[in-house]
């Protein structure tokens, strides 16, 4: 079974650089608390560590 990762939006993305902002959009999240469930990749992994300080990631 492939793992996944439960991602949720900590902080704000106001007074973020553009590039922070897409990769915010790009996980699936809009609003501070949201959280999405996305597969374990290399991707989704990258995409994580670029905004790691706005993020905060579990594994399910």
């Amino acid at each position: 079974m492939a793992k996944k990762l439960e991602i949720t939006l900590t902080r704000s993305v106001i007074g973020r650089i553009e590039s922070q902002r897409q990769t915010v959009q790009a996980l699936g999240l809009k609003k501070i608390n949201q959280s999405v469930v996305r597969e374990d990749t290399p991707a989704v992994r990258g995409m994580v560590d670029k905004v790691s300080h706005l993020v905060s990631v579990k594994e399910v």
